[in-house]
């Protein structure tokens, strides 16, 4: 940041690419290479499909597959190889030899930006961009390219080229990163403490009343852990004269699982609509069960996204269904039962997790046996887990109520303030990013959950 605003408008871009692509090579060194030479080639696809007068749709493709290639390649290869030596293990039948291919961080995020350059170049409804230096600049953003928001060309297309700078700005987005900051240091990493404790354990060796402390535990960890990433990037893209789009917005108080897609990883939910469901029909179908097929294969896509194990294909499955219910009969009955709607999509929702979280197919159908099955029993959490369960449960619902609505209009929507709310605010938020840097330092920096999608 210091850099960046000590360097002339004119190299402000060549310092956010420099410091990005050495971000990503802190992390993943060996993939530097190959992601610069795929994005290039995508630049100059792009530009050559907008000059174009025909076959302007082939130029599409080439980019598509060409993105998609690498992400299936880096991501699902070892899924599918794996799945294919069991098939033929259980036929008795000598094993395919195969070298584990190793996955670059925020691979998935980065496929995403490049498909929405692409497409909205195509459908015209922005220009390319001319230099090849501002293209890495969008796709490699450090800010949010290891896990979103997904940010769509047309949101920054300007900002790439002829941005504002203002101290309101940078102050907002210090206030926002420190936010973020706090979410997952303070939050999400004694949260996940408690999650790792019992999910990670043997079925066998717990009892139901752990199971639902862990279950619990991991739905609140996830939540603050991914909002609280986000919160960082749109503080930090802020800062640097981007405005990134909002990622969540108060998600566990949905009263239904349609509703909750609207507010839980919006820029993905986004994606999914626009460049997914739609294309594939989206709900004008004159035969009424492809709208339902059209989900399903959407949200069984969005599982798969996020990992290359069944059971995120369960999970897609899981919230593919119930969005399928919803459209049939779930969604007028919840609308109809006031609040209760909102326990009993936060009771879905966090079913679903158990799925997310547990990587085995045998292991998470027993950990759903300790849920329904098993004697509650006696527990014990660790010292340090009340304090941030509370917390977590408080702001996860509390813009439920009046004080919660403005408290979160407050920080989260309102654009101006005062200088004497900035010094506050500036002092204050000073006060929590100093401690969480202390925590940081004490304890070390756990990563985030959604750095390995």
């Amino acid at each position: 940041m210091v850099c960046y605003h000590l360097v002339p408008r004119l190299a402000k871009n060549y310092i956010i690419l420099i410091f990005s692509l050495f971000f990503y090579a802190w992390g993943a060194m060996d993939f530097v290479g190959i992601l610069l030479i795929a994005s290039t080639a995508n630049f100059f696809i792009v530009r050559i499909m907008d000059k174009a007068s025909e076959h302007r749709k082939r130029y599409l493709t080439a980019s598509i597959v060409l993105n998609l290639g690498l992400l299936l390649y880096f991501k699902y290869a070892n899924f599918f190889v794996g799945n294919f030596n069991a098939a033929l293990h259980s036929m008795g039948i000598d094993e395919v030899g195969w070298t584990k291919v190793a996955l670059p961080i925020g691979i998935s995020f980065y496929t995403f930006q490049t498909i929405t350059y692409a497409v909205d170049v195509y459908r015209k409804e922005n220009p390319p961009l001319n230099k090849l230096t501002d293209y890495l600049l969008y796709i490699l953003s450090f800010p949010q390219m290891i896990a979103g928001p997904i940010v769509r060309y047309g949101t920054v297309a300007r900002d790439i080229t002829s941005r504002k700078e203002v101290i309101d700005d940078k102050l907002f987005g210090f206030y926002r990163f420190s936010i973020g900051l706090a979410k997952k240091v303070l939050i999400a990493n004694y949260l996940g403490e408690q999650a790792d404790l019992i999910m990670d354990a043997k079925v066998s060796g717990i009892n139901g009343s752990e199971a639902w402390i862990g279950i619990l535990a991991y739905t609140f960890q996830i939540y603050f852990d991914f909002a609280g990433y986000s919160d960082m990037a749109i503080g930090m893209g802020r800062m640097i004269g981007f405005k990134f789009p909002e990622n969540f917005d108060s998600p566990y108080t949905s009263k239904s699982i349609t509703e909750f897609w609207r507010r839980w990883h919006i820029t993905l939910g986004n994606f999914m609509r626009d460049y997914l469901y739609i294309p594939l029909g989206g709900n004008k179908n004159k035969w009424k069960n492809r709208v339902y097929v059209n989900l399903t294969v959407v949200f069984l896509i969005s599982g798969f996204w996020h990992g290359a194990s069944w059971n995120y294909v369960l999970w897609g499955a899981f919230h593919g269904i119930f969005l399928v219910l919803d459209r049939l009969f779930l969604k007028k009955f919840l609308d109809r039962i006031g609040p209760f709607a909102i326990l009993i999509t936060f009771f879905i929702v966090m079913m679903g997790w158990v799925f997310f979280r547990i990587e085995n197919v045998d292991h998470l159908f027993a950990y759903f046996g300790k849920l329904f099955a098993s004697p509650l029993g006696t527990f014990e959490v660790l010292s340090q887990f009340w304090l941030p369960f509370i917390i977590a449960a408080i702001f996860s619902f509390i813009t439920l109520f009046g004080f919660g609505k403005k408290l979160g209009n407050y920080f989260f929507v309102k654009d101006r303030y005062s200088l004497v709310e900035h010094g506050i605010l500036t002092i204050s938020l000073g006060f929590v990013f100093y401690l969480c840097v202390s925590v940081v330092i004490s304890s070390g920096f756990n990563p985030f959950i959604y750095y390995r999608f």
